[in-house]
């Protein structure tokens, strides 16, 4: 018995939605693939490039003051033939650290001590320098957990809740002209956490959280996307 005409054409409808639906099964994987290849990589690739480029930077400023004599990378690339990046940041660090040696000595402590009173003779750069010092001493020798703590803080009104870091306690004028115990909130914006607000809040009225810096940073610069358990 031979199919109707109807039978054959709902046959091949069926058919053809069938190979509809495995074209977008296939397609979807393919997606889903790159998807994945993308999201494993791109962090890799931006990565390295960013540290290559720094990587670079520094070179670009540091290894042409080094005398040809004495210059690691052109003795590599003379007699090796191989270009090695990096040696402008392995003697930035070297400097550093010996510089940090020096003025940890007496000698260096008095050499210290004249160069601030030169500095502070200067009306403009003294102002500039003891700015400078005074926030580079904070963020790298406070034994406090200054900028360690994530808070949240109601912003910009009641009901609405911002991701805020706790830098340090607040003291001096603006506690002594405040009832309330306070501390200092540094508000980043998305997706650039380095502008932002410093806000004096209660302290009755912040809410410490458990996450750390690091994963209150990648939620607030992927806008909420990636976020902590």
């Amino acid at each position: 018995m031979s199919d109707s005409p109807r039978n054959s054409a709902e046959r091949q409808s069926n058919m053809e939605q069938t190979n509809i639906v495995r074209r977008r099964g296939v397609l979807s994987k393919f997606r889903n693939y790159f998807l994945t290849g993308l999201i494993v990589t791109a962090p890799v690739g931006i990565t390295i490039t960013l540290a290559l480029w720094v990587i670079n930077w520094i070179d670009g400023k540091i290894v042409p003051l080094i005398p040809e004599a004495y210059n690691p990378q052109l003795l590599f690339q003379n007699y090796v033939g191989v270009h090695i990046p990096g040696i402008g940041l392995v003697v930035v660090l070297v400097g550093l650290t010996f510089i940090g040696f020096v003025a940890a000595g007496l000698v260096g402590r008095v050499m210290v001590r004249s160069g601030e009173t030169l500095l502070n003779r200067m009306p403009i750069i003294r102002s500039v320098y003891g700015a400078l010092k005074q926030i580079f001493e904070t963020v790298l020798r406070s034994s406090s957990r200054s900028f360690r703590e994530v808070a949240l803080i109601e912003y910009p009104r009641r009901g609405i809740w911002a991701i805020g870091f706790i830098t340090t306690k607040t003291t001096g004028e603006v506690q002594h002209d405040i009832s309330e115990d306070v501390v200092n909130v540094f508000l980043p914006t998305t997706p650039n956490p380095t502008s932002g607000f410093l806000l004096f809040v209660p302290r009755k009225d912040i809410i410490v959280l458990d996450m750390t810096v690091e994963e209150a940073i990648k939620m607030i610069v992927s806008a909420g996307i990636v976020t902590p358990p």
